[in-house]
């Protein structure tokens, strides 16, 4: 990437991969750069979403981020709960995490997902005034879905390998009642 690539990024809005009904809509904290260079969400090659989501069994293989628009054909989307691209999440303010916590449950609202999957439990407790959240499944619905906090896949969490991850991703895929995908979403 040029600099001239990471000025412009940070001015764009990079799509949501969505749909109505999806059984899964997994919530970043906001795009990186590199994901508003590309438009694809966890395009950053230390990103471990990708390998995670087929290791624990949402994928029938692992998917590129340029292939995201697949996802609904499994029942998945992806959002963010900061629209704003940044190097860092610790670019992010409190209000902007709040006020994406307003934003994302009115979008889980219209979009009518059955689990709400928080990839960074910090940004969740953060959004949602949760200070004592944990990875796992929540007490409190979003919009009407039940969500799960799950671990950030950033290559900065070094608390979680790819392993650890996947074996909490595949608890949220067990608790939405599916079977690991296989190939064009059906089980």
């Amino acid at each position: 990437m040029t600099r001239e690539d990471t000025r412009t990024a940070r001015d764009r809005v990079v799509p949501d991969v969505i749909a109505g009904g999806l059984r899964v809509l997994f919530c970043g904290i906001n795009p990186s750069i590199m994901t508003a260079t590309t438009g694809h969400h966890f395009a950053h090659p230390g990103n471990r979403f990708w390998p995670v989501l087929h290791m624990s069994g949402f994928t029938p293989r692992r998917l590129k981020p340029s292939e995201q628009r697949e996802l609904p054909a499994y029942g998945l989307g992806i959002t963010n709960v900061v629209a704003r691209p940044t190097a860092r999440a610790s670019e992010l303010e409190a209000e902007e995490y709040r006020e994406g916590g307003r934003v994302l449950s009115a979008k889980v609202e219209e979009f009518g997902p059955s689990w709400l999957a928080v990839v960074g439990v910090t940004a969740y407790r953060t959004a949602f005034g949760e200070r004592h959240a944990r990875i796992g499944p929540q007490e409190r619905t979003v919009g009407g879905a039940r969500v799960w906090a799950l671990p950030n896949p950033s290559g900065l969490n070094a608390h979680w390998t790819v392993a650890t991850m996947a074996e909490e991703y595949a608890r949220l895929r067990e608790a939405v009642g599916e079977h690991p995908a296989v190939a064009g979403g059906q089980r």
